[in-house]
């Protein structure tokens, strides 16, 4: 069901009061309903969706919000979900009718009276002011549930900065992060406890354990960005089920109902599909200034698809829609893109199919035609665990033009963010379109959109905020003005 909003000081309706902050707050429960692991996304050009979790389901999840600290407007729905193992509810809440580009303060439902926050509101599209977004790949909880300074053949060196610290180090350099993928591997349970990495736990006792390196992960993030910044996800192979791929002698079967088929993911997250014609936090799209991005399922929903039943991925999850619904709507989504508006298209899919590692050649086979249709500028990618960066590529051949105006997609894999299972090595001798490649450092990477005609993209070492690569892509997009 819709959000819907209202002004405290308003009427709901014609001859009806509207309900205060305090007849929502009657629900609340004390701890049960405390707010935890908050995030927010755009939704839309005038919309954001705020969401938190509670360990009890709200009957009515609410927000305050406003532009100044009396937060004097109220946004409320029903949407209050959980799933079969899962230790919270997931709530959301659709705020629409914003102004674009603006601070809004706001404050969820049975949250402390001071404990206020505040999100900004996508760029309208169009808008050519200058601004920078943050971009994410294969990033998992840290400590003793994940990536920790122990234990690991990756570990971090004792009071190393993790992605997560160094997100929220450069937070006010960014609009946004765009987390393509592989969030918090909570699928890793098994693997840790088969290592020895977790000892305590049991295969039986799988389902808790799993369940808590999610609740971990999302309480971490919040604690470093989401609560900061709009946090924009999509899917990888790791939200699945409980054993990605299958470890030792175990399959997905060990996995209770409710953690398979992407189930957590879905529940946990309300991307802008319901405003771009996508599907779930599957496959939408939405515009910030002079950049149009789309977001695509490479783990489902289109033929050889590696995560489908069968598929090599050995997932057996999906599929979410009948047969050839995601490419169309990815051909729908590209040729309605005004580019006099948005000049430039940027698009991110989990699995790579230009990469020195294994490649994703149903991926290939499924979507770079149409990115070379219609002009896609730049595709970015997750899934291998470490940093590489291409030319300009189409059809398995790099661009003569390099970054100088060229006509095919500028294609760069960034799993480097740090997780249980470490880094990866990049397979050598290195393609011919590799450029720059990095294995032996986690890190993320920040995209400065400068105008229509230039975007710069740095890779950063989370550890201490340098710049290990960097390059600017510059294209003559037609009709440019900015």
């Amino acid at each position: 069901m819709a959000a819907r909003a209202i002004f405290l000081f308003g009427l709901a309706a014609a001859g009806q009061a509207a309900p205060s902050m305090k007849d929502f707050h009657r629900t609340c429960q004390g701890e049960k309903t405390t707010p935890e692991q908050l995030h927010f996304n755009y939704a839309g050009d005038r919309g954001m969706t705020i969401s938190w979790n509670t360990k009890a389901k709200l009957e009515f999840p609410a927000v305050r919000y406003g532009r100044d600290r009396w937060l004097d407007q109220i946004a409320f729905s029903e949407v209050s979900v959980t799933y079969p193992t899962s230790t919270t509810y997931s709530n959301h809440v659709f705020i629409d009718g914003l102004e674009p580009d603006t601070e809004y303060s706001f404050s969820v439902l049975c949250a402390d009276e001071n404990d206020h926050h505040r999100f900004k509101t996508s760029i309208a599209p169009g808008n050519p002011r200058p601004y920078t977004f943050a971009f994410i790949g294969d990033l998992g909880t840290m400590g003793p549930l994940g990536l920790a300074d122990y234990g690991q053949e990756d570990a971090l060196s004792p009071g190393e900065i993790t992605t997560m610290q160094s997100l929220g180090q450069f937070k006010n350099q960014f609009e946004f992060v765009w987390h393509d993928g592989d969030l918090a591997y909570a699928d890793d349970w098994l693997k840790e406890e088969r290592n020895g990495f977790l000892p305590n736990t049991t295969t039986e006792g799988g389902a808790a354990v799993y369940e808590a390196i999610l609740n971990a992960f999302y309480n971490e993030m919040a604690q470093n960005i989401t609560m900061d910044r709009p946090y924009m996800v999509g899917p990888g192979n790791h939200e699945a089920n409980c054993d990605n791929g299958g470890s030792g002698p175990y399959t997905d079967s060990i996995c209770m109902e409710g953690q398979t088929n992407f189930t957590g993911f879905r529940n946990h997250f309300r991307m802008p599909s319901a405003q771009s014609g996508g599907l779930e936090n599957f496959w939408f799209s939405w515009d910030s200034g002079l950049v149009h991005y789309i977001q695509f399922n490479t783990e489902t929903d289109f033929p050889d698809a590696p995560d489908l039943p069968g598929g090599s991925g050995e997932e057996n999850a999906g599929p979410f829609a009948p047969n050839g619904t995601q490419i169309e709507w990815l051909k729908r989504d590209l040729a309605s893109v005004d580019r006099k508006k948005t000049p430039w298209i940027i698009v991110a899919g989990h699995r790579p199919w230009y990469v020195d590692d294994s490649k994703c050649d149903s991926c290939q086979t499924a979507f770079e035609p149409l990115l070379l249709e219609y002009g896609v500028d730049i595709a970015l990618f997750g899934h291998k665990h470490f940093y590489e960066r291409m030319t300009p590529i189409a059809n398995n051949t790099p661009d003569s033009k390099g970054l100088n105006n060229p006509s095919a997609p500028w294609y760069i894999v960034n799993g480097a963010a740090g997780h249980y299972e470490g880094l990866s090595s990049v397979d050598t001798p290195y393609e011919n379109y590799t450029v720059k490649a990095i294995d032996t450092v986690y890190g993320w990477s920040r995209f400065t959109v400068h105008n229509c005609t230039h975007i710069t993209q740095d890779f950063i070492a989370s550890a201490n905020g340098t710049v290990l690569d960097s390059a600017t892509l510059y294209k003559n997009h037609d009709g440019c003005k900015f």
